[in-house]
């Protein structure tokens, strides 16, 4: 599945939340990530942020696709991280 996923965390527990979504997702900015993943990791990565989120005050969002190719990608001003691959 293709996951969009944008978090707001608190000061103390962002830098680890930043490191936990770059192993599993593409950093596109900021506290933004998206990329393919399946069902199985996508729930060891929300059971692994779980573990340190204050759920008062953290949240995470995500908006998910079964095919990146339904979903319009529209990017307005800088690009802050291109997920082209080339050799």
């Amino acid at each position: 599945m293709y996951v969009i996923l944008v978090y707001d965390f608190g000061e103390k527990r962002v830098g680890k939340m930043l490191k936990l979504c770059r192993r599993y997702l593409n950093w596109i900015q900021n506290s933004v990530f998206e990329g393919e993943i399946s069902e199985v990791r996508l729930k060891e990565m929300l059971m692994l942020a779980e573990k340190f989120m204050d759920k008062e005050s953290d949240s995470i969002i995500m908006f998910k696709s079964y095919y990146q190719h339904e979903m319009d990608k529209m990017i307005i001003g800088k690009e802050r991280s291109q997920l082209d691959n080339f050799l």
